[in-house]
């Protein structure tokens, strides 16, 4: 079974070879050199497609917004056209990220002025097809689809949070905001599925540890009913969604459930939330939704190996039967992760990840 059918007959709720595996983020440069891959050569999509195929991640993405708009000074980073403020930054081992640093609009009226992303441009589409390329090339052992900021973190993110909260106090304007990043979302999610884009990734988060960015009645207002429209065009043409949201979104689950997602990303198991629990969320959401991650980011960077093979079993065993779970951390690989404690992690999905599902207790 090939890369694609894994992943869709997941989503579909039914059992494929094996567990699938996705990464929303890969910031770790000793583990991909751990792998062969020389990070300073290995750019684009070929060199991280083929990382990803010798660890066994199945789902992996084409960039198709966030793009730059305006350089800093000195190459040290850029506003993208949300207009976020991302500066580059480097680890010991080499690692260069993307950090958020700010939004670039000080008032509405900054926002008024900038010239809105345009969702009918042309690299948009070029990116996916180059991943889809590649894909192909690589006879399918990977799952290449498209990935997009959404609403919510996009917004934010471009005015900073303290102007963000102070125009949330004005309807006219913060749905004028909403109103452009929905339509931008679903007119471009529309242009990726009828050019045969079989899923898309939302980057969207909405909450934080403690919970929710917003009241979730602000995101009944302004947010879901553009994701509902966005999850119902992309099924019109045989496309599934894939929203990657961090946080502790407890009190919106079953909104994220009514607006027609199809797979969740990462179910972060570090919230403050002791009920923002996978295990307890899949007993009455596991046949609703296809459930992506959980396997903590600090475990991985600080925990016993016997702790964490121990997790690990656990999501396969509990989750993986029936389909309807891919395996992943429940965040990223960042630099902290040990090259030890993430082959732990992946040994156990290579050993008990085969279906039918058997995983001793």
């Amino acid at each position: 079974m090939n890369a694609p059918e894994r992943i869709l007959k997941t989503i579909e709720h039914e059992e494929p070879d094996r567990v699938p595996a996705f990464e929303s983020a890969f910031t770790n440069n000793t583990i991909v050199k751990y792998y062969g891959i020389d990070p300073r050569t290995a750019g684009g999509y070929k060199g991280s497609y083929e990382f990803s195929y010798k660890v066994g991640i199945d789902l992996v993405y084409s960039i198709v917004s966030l793009f730059p708009r305006n350089f800093l000074k000195g190459g040290k980073g850029f506003i993208d056209e949300y207009g976020r403020i991302m500066k580059f930054e480097q680890y010991e081992d080499g690692t260069q990220i993307l950090a958020y640093h700010g939004g670039h609009f000080k008032s509405f009226e900054d926002y008024e002025s900038w010239e809105q992303p345009d969702p009918n441009l042309k690299s948009r589409l070029a990116q996916f097809q180059s991943g889809r390329k590649i894909q192909k090339d690589m006879n399918d052992v990977v799952f290449s689809i498209p990935a997009t900021g959404s609403l919510m973190e996009c917004t934010w993110e471009g005015f900073g949070i303290e102007t963000f909260s102070r125009i949330l106090a004005h309807d006219k304007q913060i749905k004028r905001v909403f109103d452009d990043r929905g339509s931008f979302t679903l007119e471009l999610v529309k242009i990726l599925a009828e050019n045969d884009a079989q899923m898309v990734i939302l980057w969207d988060d909405y909450g934080f540890k403690n919970g929710l960015f917003m009241s979730p009645s602000l995101y009944r207002k302004y947010v879901f009913p553009w994701i509902r429209q966005i999850c119902d065009a992309a099924h019109k043409r045989d496309c599934k969604i894939l929203l990657h949201s961090d946080g502790d979104l407890m009190e919106i689950f079953e909104d994220i459930i009514k607006c027609g997602v199809d797979a969740l990303n990462p179910i972060e198991s570090t919230t403050a939330n002791p009920d923002y629990d996978i295990f307890k969320l899949n007993e009455k959401y596991g046949d609703k939704i296809t459930f992506v991650g959980n396997l903590s980011p600090i475990m991985l960077a600080m925990g016993e190996i016997s702790e964490i093979e121990d997790y690990a079993k656990k999501l396969i065993r509990e989750l993986a039967p029936g389909g309807g779970y891919i395996f992943s951390s429940g965040h990223s690989i960042n630099p902290a992760v040990t090259v030890d404690r993430f082959e732990a992690m992946q040994n156990i999905r290579r050993k008990y990840g085969t279906y039918p599902i058997n995983v001793p207790d």
